[in-house]
């Protein structure tokens, strides 16, 4: 099966790679230390589940991954309504690289965009351009580390 994205022929789907990159983050949590396991599809709020080795109790991870695009109108959002401890944003880039990012839910929240009040979603965003300037402190950060 080939799917065309961004101009290029790709052999998954859009919910084949969302599904990748939930078992990506899920694999490098554990491999880091901190136990982790995607939840069945359509869980409400979040898609991955980790138990820290220190006193925190399991945290909620909401998964958004994206084919990164510098130009045009691309974006990563993720809904203010749903609830989740940390945000995991999985970058794939055309040369086969990947970009992880996992910030706690507060971090994410005061980072981010927002559409004014009169907007019909209840969205948190940040343009494709400026995801890795905006998220840089919180590369690869699978130990689920609060960083400044």
């Amino acid at each position: 099966m080939n799917v065309r994205s961004e101009g290029c022929a790709r052999r998954y789907t859009s919910k084949q790679m969302g599904d990748a990159c939930e078992m990506l983050v899920a694999a490098n949590l554990t491999l880091a230390g901190v136990p982790a396991l995607k939840v069945p599809d359509n869980w409400p709020g979040y898609d991955v589940i980790a138990q820290p080795t220190d006193a925190r109790g399991p945290q909620r991870i909401s998964v958004k991954s994206r084919t990164f695009k510098p130009l045009g109108n691309a974006f990563v959002t993720y809904d203010t309504a749903d609830e989740f401890d940390w945000l995991a944003v999985v970058l794939l880039y055309p040369n086969g690289a990947r970009r992880f990012y996992l910030l706690p839910r507060d971090v994410a929240d005061g980072i981010a965009s927002t559409d004014g009040p009169a907007a019909k979603t209840r969205e948190k965003y940040w343009p494709m351009s400026k995801i890795e300037a905006a998220l840089k402190p919180w590369a690869d950060n699978f130990a689920l580390e609060r960083r400044a």
